[in-house]
């Protein structure tokens, strides 16, 4: 299936493409030809979508109820930071007769869990890390595993953001927020370790505007049922929704 999207930066439909055939070109592209037209294109060859097992993990959690899948998943979505790699291995669980809330405790479960495994078995690397690389290293670690996480719906956490950019915009690089502003991550941070004093954070209710389709419509009209998680020192670490089961609604939303 993944062959049916190929990832470029070139225009597909010019003319130097229309004249060399697919299997030309990616001949020419494995032995370095002179008629590599995919050699000034970002990945320097033919690349394509890996697909995420997203989709067939949804038909199989119809049936056995709870399962994931863990990939190489590619990155579709326009993201320029250094913590959103083109493509990476990702998990990916659903959950058969679950809500947003399930999801969280989920998410949350998977992330003590993984956080707790490192403290409890790592503690060699830890140190490591918190002498060359970051101080107060375990103590963040410490913190996911023992303090309750914290949920705040997207709507109050912008206007608690605008309220404290207000009293100095010039210490932020986005100063500008507002009711579907995609957050970045100065908004992520000061949301878990200042607002939430260091706690891992659920941000959750994301505006319909910013977000897949297939994630269910809140009945106020204006959300769906969205959320991620945030963590100190990080920002955004996980992400998940509801997804929308009503046949109409997500038809409607397809059109």
């Amino acid at each position: 299936a993944g062959e049916m999207f190929r990832v470029t930066t070139l225009d597909p439909l010019s003319a130097k493409e229309e004249k060399s055939p697919k299997k030309d070109q990616e001949s020419a592209s494995a032995e370095g030809g002179a008629g590599d037209v995919y050699s000034e294109d970002f990945f320097g060859k033919p690349a394509y979508l890996t697909v995420s097992g997203q989709l067939s993990a949804e038909t199989y959690a119809c049936a056995l109820g709870d399962v994931y899948t863990f990939g190489p998943t590619f990155r579709a979505e326009n993201s320029q930071t250094s913590r959103h790699l083109a493509e990476f291995w990702m998990i990916e669980p659903e959950m058969a007769f679950a809500d947003i809330f399930d999801a969280m405790d989920n998410c949350e479960g998977m992330v003590r869990a993984a956080a707790e495994a490192a403290r409890s078995e790592c503690q060699d690397d830890l140190q490591f890390f918190g002498k060359f690389y970051e101080k107060g290293l375990s103590e963040r670690l410490s913190l996911i595993v023992d303090k309750p996480f914290v949920k705040i719906e997207y709507s109050k956490a912008v206007e608690l953001l605008k309220e404290e950019i207000a009293k100095d915009p010039s210490k932020w690089e986005f100063p500008e927020v507002e009711f579907g502003t995609d957050l970045a991550t100065e908004h992520e941070r000061w949301i878990c370790e200042k607002w939430a004093k260091g706690a891992a954070t659920f941000v959750y209710n994301y505006p319909r505007a910013i977000k897949a389709f297939y994630m269910r419509d809140n009945d106020d009209g204006k959300t769906v049922a969205a959320f991620d998680l945030l963590v100190p020192g990080v920002g955004e670490l996980a992400g998940g929704s509801q997804r929308e089961e009503r046949l109409d609604v997500l038809q409607k939303k397809m059109r």
